[in-house]
């Protein structure tokens, strides 16, 4: 009822007499004397009378056709304002069951409550129907004058009542877009906290990544000199003890030209003494070990090198994932090799536009966190790699403790960590999560408890838009 303006009553009564004085008094539209209003008109002339209020009366013999009207109306959105509503009918629901299924299915609706004698006091009924404002008592026989004089009073409340909870409701409704406002303002605010606070810690991360980049390649250049001469003085070490076991050999063809007995004796026990054979045949062996030591120094030097890639400025350019994947593992090598074998499941992977050192970063922190994941007894990590169209994916396998659903959700959010207070930051994934989706990947993750995880990284091999 778009209209707030009702006069609808309905009036329950099982006396018929009843609603023809109620129809008398409030209708009266309906009994105008044709004959007297032509008289009056020729007397007084054609202009129109006031009209006192005229209202829309239905009428119901009893409670439940009552109630039934009342649906009715509410369905087709034309609601009764008011109900006068006899005390006691002796079929059916009397008054109080009445207003009570009544004000069930319309709580708005004004009662009048019409009775010569009653079945229950005053008090009673109104604690009975809870009803100290929405009903008032109309004693028989009734006046004309108070029958219409509640009509437009509680008609009238009826119509403020409306507006008021129009008002309600619409204000309801503002503080609903308010309070969403406000949320959806404070969420946003949420957001832009965490992700300040996020930059802030990627910024500082990066810083220390710059700086131990930095000081990786200072040390590295530092090593590789005394690394370049230790491994020329081995070579040419390696080239005089040639020589020299030329002269030993020599000494030994001219022992037994030798003619002094005693002198011949005295040679043998030193060459005892000294372990002469055993020296000739050791010497070349931890020549070669130290040969093969700085060697694996050079290839650790040059591994933090590619690692760390400071020398490149940290410029988008062209980059071998495997071998990226390969020093790193020799990076993290003391990290894993008391923890887990590697396995190594490598397929030919073309070049990649990257960042290389933010790559090798994220490959680190999914090695290290699957060798954490493995529990006491030693496990199995496993690295793949492949190539589908324009798109290369790397693979780091564990079969350590996996996660459970409610973790794997949570598993990039910035600080979220499984690890003990103060063995993680709940970063790693965050920034590896960060540095993807920079390189416009894709990082995923599928785990199963008790069997192991799989992360996997799929990076375009051409940029077509670079990140900043």
């Amino acid at each position: 009822m778009n209209n707030l303006s009702n006069r609808r009553i309905l009036l329950i009564d099982d006396t018929p007499a009843i609603h023809d004085d109620f129809r008398k008094i409030l209708t009266p539209q309906d009994q105008v004397n044709t004959d007297l209003l032509d008289m009056e008109n020729a007397l007084f002339g054609d202009a129109p009378k006031p009209a006192g209020t005229v209202f829309e009366l239905d009428s119901a013999y009893g409670g439940q056709e009552g109630l039934n009207k009342l649906l009715q109306a509410l369905a087709t959105e034309h609601p009764y304002a008011l109900a006068f509503v006899d005390m006691r009918m002796p079929e059916g629901w009397d008054g109080a069951k009445t207003i009570e299924e009544l004000w069930k299915h319309d709580p708005l609706l004004q009662v009048v409550v019409c009775t010569a004698y009653s079945d229950y006091s005053w008090d009673e009924l109104l604690d009975r129907l809870n009803g100290h404002d929405r009903l008032l008592i109309l004693k028989k026989p009734f006046d004309n004058i108070e029958v219409q004089q509640m009509a437009n009073t509680l008609t009238t409340k009826w119509e403020m009542t409306s507006r008021a909870q129009l008002q309600m409701s619409k204000l309801e409704e503002l503080v609903e877009q308010r309070t969403q406002a406000f949320k959806q303002a404070s969420s946003l605010l949420q957001m832009e906290i965490d992700e300040r606070k996020l930059l802030e810690t990627q910024l500082v991360q990066s810083e220390k990544l710059a700086s131990l980049g930095q000081l990786a390649a200072g040390v590295a250049h530092e090593i590789n000199n005394p690394i370049g001469f230790i491994s020329s003085n081995l070579g040419a070490l390696d080239g005089y003890f040639g020589k020299l076991q030329e002269m030993l050999q020599a000494y030994d063809s001219a022992e037994q030209a030798i003619a002094s007995p005693e002198l011949v004796v005295n040679l043998r026990k030193l060459r005892e003494q000294v372990e002469l054979d055993f020296l000739v045949e050791d010497i070349p062996l931890l020549i070669k070990e130290s040969k093969d030591g700085i060697s694996r120094v050079g290839q650790i030097v040059k591994d933090l090198k590619d690692f760390s890639r400071v020398d490149s400025n940290q410029e988008w350019q062209m980059a071998n994932l495997q071998q990226g994947l390969d020093s790193t593992l020799n990076i993290v090598a003391n990290e894993i090799k008391y923890k887990a074998d590697v396995v190594k499941q490598y397929s030919p992977l073309p070049e990649v536009e990257c960042l290389p050192s933010q790559i090798n970063q994220v490959i680190m922190n999914l090695i290290v966190n699957a060798a954490q994941a493995i529990g006491p007894e030693r496990g199995t990590i496993t690295l793949r790699n492949g190539v589908e169209e324009d798109t290369v994916w790397i693979e780091v396998a564990d079969n350590g403790s996996g996660m459970p659903p409610e973790t794997l959700q949570k598993i990039f959010d910035p600080f979220f960590t499984t690890k003990p207070v103060g063995q993680g930051t709940g970063l790693g994934l965050s920034l590896s999560y960060g540095i993807v989706k920079k390189h416009n990947g894709e990082i995923t993750v599928r785990s199963e408890v008790g069997v192991g995880t799989t992360f996997r990284v799929e990076l375009p091999v051409r940029q077509m838009k670079q990140a900043v």
